[in-house]
């Protein structure tokens, strides 16, 4: 479901301008990810981009890789695309749609290096736990759009939840933790939202599993 909120002057003119440069329609088929950049290059996903600052500052970082971000949030798109023009990214593409049904319908089998979802909704109640992204299904549909070696990277800042992650993917035989547990933050840069958290004495943790096997 497209969640509306309100919209700086900036981010509705970088949606209404920039979103048809940057962005990938919504399909129910396969997309050629190498004619969308148009190169051979490794292809990162990420669930849910928020605001785009991470997604934008990795793409800085990483011009050799290519990102296709998915986020819902209008004015998350309008502030990405903000920052692909600003920053001059020819690497990062957008699409405005729900990541799950993106991965299951626009993205080929084993046609991903690495997968990125940062700080998911934590649905921190008790009740409403089994509305968690993370869940056995899900992560099966991630490791099968991840080439042989392609990994996933996750981080979030409640304790449960990660706890939650890390025992769904030990359970998922197509994938093998890079960590004994959890993994180094590595590469990932500090978000506004992160180091907030942090601020408020919150534990952030980091997951990393890799693809084994497969083509």
């Amino acid at each position: 479901m497209l969640r509306q909120g309100r919209l700086s002057n900036a981010q509705r003119r970088a949606h209404e301008e920039l979103l048809p440069v940057y962005g990938v329609p919504y399909c129910s088929t396969p997309i050629d990810l190498e004619q969308l950049f148009g190169r051979a290059a490794p292809k990162v996903f990420e669930v849910g981009s928020g605001m785009g600052d991470t997604t934008a500052a990795i793409a800085a970082e990483h011009p050799e890789i290519d990102y296709l971000a998915a986020e819902v949030h209008t004015p998350g798109v309008g502030s990405l695309l903000k920052l692909i023009e600003e920053r001059g990214l020819r690497n990062v593409r957008v699409v405005q749609h729900d990541a799950v049904e993106v991965l299951q319908y626009m993205i080929s089998p084993a046609s991903l290096a690495g997968l990125h979802i940062f700080f998911p909704d934590p649905w921190p109640k008790k009740r409403h736990h089994k509305r968690r992204l993370i869940q056995p299904g899900f992560v099966s549909l991630l490791a099968s759009r991840l080439c042989a070696g392609g990994y996933v990277h996750l981080a979030t800042d409640w304790d449960d939840y990660a706890q939650q992650m890390l025992e769904v993917l030990k359970g998922e035989p197509a994938l093998a933790n890079t960590a004994l547990d959890f993994a180094p933050r590595g590469e990932r840069p500090l978000t506004k939202f992160e180091a907030r958290g942090v601020k408020l004495g919150h534990r952030v943790l980091d997951l990393v599993f890799r693809r084994v096997g497969g083509s």
